[in-house]
């Protein structure tokens, strides 16, 4: 039996252009929400090293993709505090409830580890100096130290968690 069945035309132009759009803006969307490069590659369906050779090749990508790293900063910091509010609530070896633990450590790590990328997204943002917003960063992570040691019973303390949150 003969193949009557018409070969697929390769996509114009506008059909790979907007194909283009659609994987960039479900990319950044995504790394908005979990500042997490291989997870929002995924979640746009291409492969990490597509989307790292658009930032490199595309300085409008570079830049979106910088303010959807600084807006995760935003969230992760949004949630890192509401966290040292609320703390979260863990299972207690053999009790019938669950204790309220305030482990941040982690997060209070991330937040030390962006926090100069963000100070230069925030002055290009609002045409402030870098050093200013690094400064009101470092007042706000020294207050949230303070506020975890405050809230941390030295007995029940990791002594080998705050050399590791400083360095």
């Amino acid at each position: 039996m003969e193949d009557t069945s018409v070969p697929a035309s390769p996509p114009t132009r506008a059909q790979r252009d907007a194909a283009e759009k659609r994987w960039r803006r479900a990319f950044l969307a995504a790394l908005a929400e979990t500042s997490n490069v291989s997870a929002s590659a995924r979640a746009a369906t291409v492969p990490t090293a597509r989307a790292y050779e658009a930032r490199r090749k595309d300085p409008h990508f570079y830049r979106a993709w910088q303010e959807a790293l600084c807006e995760g900063y935003e969230h992760l910091e949004m949630a890192l505090l509401q966290r040292l509010r609320d703390g979260e609530i863990k299972p207690a070896v053999g009790a019938k409830k669950g204790t309220r633990v305030f482990d941040n450590a982690t997060a209070l790590r991330l937040l030390v580890v962006h926090r100069e990328s963000v100070a230069r997204q925030q002055a290009q943002r609002g045409h402030q100096d870098t050093t200013a917003i690094l400064e009101r960063i470092n007042i706000r992570i020294d207050r949230m130290r303070a506020a975890r040691v405050v809230e941390t019973p030295a007995a029940t303390a990791d002594p080998d968690e705050g050399a590791d949150a400083d360095g």
